[in-house]
C-alpha cells in the first residue's frame, strides 16, 4: 500500500530555503494536539505532551493500517507558540510562552480514531497529557517561512530579521501564532545541525 507522507504531499510547506523568506499558502490541515505553557526545556508538562502526542500518533497509524488498509508516515512534531509580547521570542523569555504541540494527521483520520488511540496508549503508560490530546483542524492561509539550521536558541536573529525588517518592508503584519516544524530528531541530532521550519501567518499591515 502507498504511504501518505505529509512532507511529500505538501513539500513547499516542509522544505523552505534556508537563506531567504518565502510566502506560502497553507490549506486546512488536521493535527493531534496538546496545549500548555512554560519553558519547553524545563516544563514537565511539555515533555509529557510530546510523549503523549507521539504515542497517540503511532497508535493512530497502526489502527489506520489495520482497520482501513491505509498507511502513513508519522509526521514531525510541530509547535504553535504565543505570548502577550512577541518580542519574548527574540529575547528567548521562555517562561512567558504558551504553546500548542501537534503532529499532522491525514484527512481520513477521525476524532473517534484519535479517541481510541488515546485509550490504547493510556493502557500502556500513565501520562496526564493523554487526557488533553485532541484532534483539531487549522487553516493558516498566507504565511512567511524559512528553514533554520542550528540550535533552537539561535533562532533569535532570524526572527528579529522577520519581525523588524521583512514584514515591515513587505507591508505585512502578524496574523496568528509563531509556528515551528521540527524536521530533526532532537535526540539524535547535534544542535548545530537541527533543521526547523520557522513559519509566521501574516496579513497586510
Amino acid at each position: 500500500m502507498d504511504k501518505f507522507d505529509v512532507k511529500k504531499a505538501y513539500r513547499e510547506l516542509y522544505a523552505p530555503p534556508a537563506k531567504d523568506f518565502v510566502v506560502v499558502d497553507v490549506p486546512e490541515l488536521a493535527y493531534v494536539a496538546v496545549d500548555g505553557h512554560g519553558d519547553p526545556n524545563t516544563s514537565a508538562a511539555y515533555a509529557e505532551a510530546v510523549e503523549a502526542l507521539f504515542g497517540v500518533a503511532y497508535a493512530v497509524k497502526f489502527a489506520s493500517r489495520k482497520e482501513l488498509d491505509r498507511d502513513f508516515v508519522v509526521a514531525p512534531l510541530e509547535g504553535l507558540w504565543r505570548a502577550d509580547d512577541p518580542a519574548t521570542f527574540v529575547t528567548r523569555q521562555k517562561d512567558a510562552w504558551s504553546w500548542t504541540m501537534m503532529i499532522s494527521q491525514p484527512d481520513w483520520i477521525t476524532a473517534g480514531m484519535v479517541g481510541a488511540a488515546v485509550a490504547a496508549t493510556a493502557r500502556k503508560k500513565d501520562n496526564p497529557a493523554l487526557a488533553h490530546v485532541r484532534l483539531m483542524s487549522m487553516v493558516e492561509g498566507r504565511c512567511v517561512q524559512i528553514l533554520h539550521v542550528g540550535s533552537y536558541d539561535d533562532e533569535a536573529p532570524t526572527l528579529e530579521r522577520l519581525h523588524h525588517r521583512y514584514l515591515p518592508e513587505h507591508g505585512l503584519t502578524f496574523n496568528g501564532d509563531h509556528h515551528e516544524i521540527y524536521l530533526s530528531d532532537v535526540r539524535r541530532t547535534e544542535p548545530a545541525k537541527l533543521k526547523t521550519v520557522l513559519r509566521q501567518p501574516v496579513k497586510s499591515a
